[in-house]
């Protein structure tokens, strides 16, 4: 009985089809920005904000495959470091290049060898300055050390620039080169 009683009650009927809801304006219906912001382009610029500069580290400021790794190891001068073991080879290329390895035997645990990875391409990517400083271009192979886990950024940075400023000094050519200024 309760279900008839339901059924009784409820309107089939639609109700009649309004116009528009909202009033319009001079504007018309033009669509409204969604923030309370002007779209980028508008909006006004800093006045003293220093041009930004670009440490991105590019696909191809990497190196990539294997082969690239073993002649960096075969033939390039090593530097030892307590974060950090450094491998350089002069670059065929106009930039410099890294390649970043973290062992399972040298550091242990994924989560870690990722975070080792991260502080090595941190330290190369921000010393752009100290790089570009150095007259040859370089392909670089960084080999993390377990002790890179115990600090911050600041520790292998520093040892990282310390590195480049040795290889800065010493300006490292290539031994065929040598060979050649040592005769004349």
């Amino acid at each position: 009985m309760e279900s008839d009683y339901a059924e009784e009650n409820i309107s089939t009927e639609q109700p009649p089809p309004r116009e528009k809801a909202r009033l319009q304006s001079t504007d018309g219906d033009q669509e409204r920005p969604r923030r309370d912001q002007a779209p980028p382009s508008e909006r006004t610029q800093a006045i003293n904000s220093p041009p930004l500069l670009d440490f991105s580290l590019p696909k191809e400021a990497r190196l990539l495959k294997r082969a690239d790794f073993l002649r960096v190891y075969e033939h390039g001068k090593r530097f030892e470091g307590r974060f950090m073991t450094v491998f350089i080879l002069p670059a065929k290329g106009e930039i410099h290049r890294v390649g970043i390895t973290a062992t399972k035997k040298a550091i242990g645990k994924a989560h870690d060898r990722n975070r080792a990875k991260r502080l090595l391409r941190e330290s190369f990517r921000l010393s752009r300055v100290e790089l570009d400083a150095i007259g040859i271009k370089y392909d670089w192979v960084l080999n993390a050390r377990r002790s890179i886990l115990h600090g911050k950024l600041e520790k292998p940075l520093a040892e990282f620039r310390a590195i480049a400023a040795r290889i800065e000094a010493k300006d490292l050519l290539p031994q065929s080169t040598q060979r050649n200024t040592e005769k004349d």
